[in-house]
């Protein structure tokens, strides 16, 4: 997987994703169902910068797979689908307001800047909710989601996980940061 920025993958690098993205596409079937991974591929194909975006994704721990198909606009929706919020988003604070009012031991990014450099967006709460009826995530991880502006001009952000057996939704100062706290992003392609 590519490791700068360029947002062009090689030859060897795309071939490389695209057989990883379909190997967990023809694991993890109850995500997709009714979903042909040959039409996938022809629009991953046709899309260099979202196959860029998805090995973003895959690079940093997220293990996108595709969990539905937007019938209004045409669109294969990928969601990450590690177990656990992926491990190279983790410590972060929710968005660069809240990163720089930190004035002591400050995170090195924010979720919302991670995704936007990485090309996707953090999962609103019925995304996180859609994620976790497809299988059991963040049991011992958690993840910033998508707040509401009126939460945020408060100085709050919000999160989610899974315990108890039962999918969560938290509120926290937005400048706050966990080791076992990242995102799960979402791409359209």
């Amino acid at each position: 997987m590519t490791t700068d920025h360029t947002k062009e993958l090689s030859p060897a690098q795309h071939q490389e994703l695209l057989i990883t993205l379909e190997a967990r596409f023809k694991t993890n079937f109850s995500r997709h169902k009714g979903l042909e991974w040959d039409k996938i591929q022809r629009k991953l194909e046709a899309s260099p910068e979202k196959l860029w975006s998805l090995s973003e994704m895959e690079r940093t721990g997220g293990e996108p797979d595709v969990v539905g198909y937007d019938d209004k606009t045409g669109e294969y929706i990928f969601y990450d689908c590690s177990p656990e919020s992926p491990k190279d988003r983790r410590s972060a604070s929710y968005d660069r307001e809240a990163l720089e009012s930190r004035k002591e031991h400050q995170p090195k990014n924010s979720a919302v800047d991670l995704a936007t450099a990485m090309g996707i967006e953090l999962l609103t709460e019925a995304q996180y909710r859609e994620l976790q009826g497809l299988g059991e995530f963040d049991t011992k991880t958690s993840s910033w989601i998508q707040t509401p502006p009126e939460i945020r001009k408060l100085g709050g952000a919000l999160f989610g996980d899974r315990r108890f057996d039962t999918v969560f939704i938290y509120h926290n100062g937005a400048e706050s940061y966990y080791a076992a706290r990242g995102f799960s992003g979402r791409l359209k392609v």
